[in-house]
C-alpha cells in the first residue's frame, strides 16, 4: 500500500534565500530542514539576464511566501547566502507578505585561503 503524503500545518519554519549573479532561489523548510516549498526567478516567468534582477527576486519569494503562508506558516528564520542583487529585494518582500521574521543571517561561503591556484603560465 502506498501512503500519501500529506502537509501538516507548520507554524514556524526557515526561509533559504540563494541569490546567486544569474537567480534567485528560495527555499522554505520546518524547522528540522525538510522542505515545504520552493521557487525561484525562472521559475516565476523570467529568463535571461532579467532572472538576475532585484524585481525578479522579490516576485519569486512573493510566490512562495504566499504559499507558505496559505499552509499556515507565520514566524520563519531567513539564512541568505550569495553576492546577487536579489538579497536585499528578497528580504523586503518577505516583510511585505507579512510573514514575522525572528532571525536574519547571512551564511554566504567564505574560502579560508581556498583552493590552490593554477601553475604560473609560461610562455
Amino acid at each position: 500500500m502506498a501512503q500519501s503524503k500529506q502537509k501538516q500545518a507548520v507554524e514556524k519554519g526557515k526561509v533559504f534565500i540563494t541569490a546567486t549573479f544569474n537567480n534567485t532561489l528560495v527555499t522554505v523548510t520546518d524547522e528540522k530542514g525538510n522542505t515545504l516549498f520552493w521557487g525561484s526567478a525562472g521559475l516565476v516567468g523570467f529568463k535571461g539576464a532579467r532572472k538576475a534582477t532585484p524585481y525578479a527576486a522579490t516576485t519569486a519569494v512573493e510566490v512562495v511566501a504566499r504559499k507558505a503562508q496559505e499552509a499556515g506558516l507565520r514566524e520563519v528564520e531567513v539564512f541568505i547566502k550569495g553576492p546577487g542583487s536579489g538579497r536585499d529585494a528578497a528580504l523586503r518582500a518577505l516583510k511585505a507578505v507579512g510573514l514575522h521574521i525572528t532571525l536574519i543571517a547571512d551564511v554566504t561561503p567564505i574560502p579560508h585561503n581556498g583552493v590552490r591556484p593554477k601553475k604560473k603560465r609560461r610562455v
